[in-house]
């Protein structure tokens, strides 16, 4: 593993633990050149995932990516890092364990909006906005009604759950 500092190949792991979830090993480094710490994560890669834009283009598939979009769209919401994680991590391998190594954006963005969408309201029509493009209020709205469509138990336990 190359150090983050120094760029040396000669680093050390001096502790490994797996993460809570058990879906990861956490691994302490440490560089021989310069003494810098660092730790790494090594998760389970089922298979190689393409992700095909709308474009048509090819690009390799990052859960860091996927991690990120959680992260914007939750930003400043009341929604524990844990559930983001196991969110994540469910969806990594929900698309790992389909058929095709070439997974469609589209598959993706919907995968996420259906996460969000149970996590919390706020981040699902945040996230919901820029992946649909919204161009004027009234496509807020109709969002807002399709979700309200849910049923009020969904809203009422969203509004306990903010209330705690």
């Amino acid at each position: 593993m190359r150090c983050p500092y120094c760029g040396s190949l000669d680093t050390q792991v001096k502790d490994s633990r797996p993460t809570d979830d058990a879906s990861a090993i956490r691994r302490r480094r440490i560089c021989s050149g310069c003494a810098g710490r660092f730790t790494t994560f090594e998760r389970v890669q089922l298979r190689e995932l393409t992700v095909v834009k709308r474009s048509g283009r090819r690009v390799p598939f990052e859960r860091d990516k996927l991690s990120r979009s959680f992260e914007i769209a939750l930003r400043k919401r009341p929604v524990d890092i844990d559930r983001i994680e196991r969110m994540v991590t469910g969806i990594v391998r929900q698309l790992e364990s389909q058929g095709d190594s070439e997974v469609p954006a589209e598959r993706i963005g919907e995968l996420v909006m259906e996460g969000l969408k149970s996590l919390d309201s706020v981040a699902y029509v945040r996230y919901a906005s820029v992946y649909r493009n919204f161009r004027e209020a009234r496509d807020f709205e109709n969002l807002i009604d399709e979700l309200n469509e849910g049923g009020p138990e969904q809203m009422d336990e969203e509004s306990a759950a903010q209330k705690t």
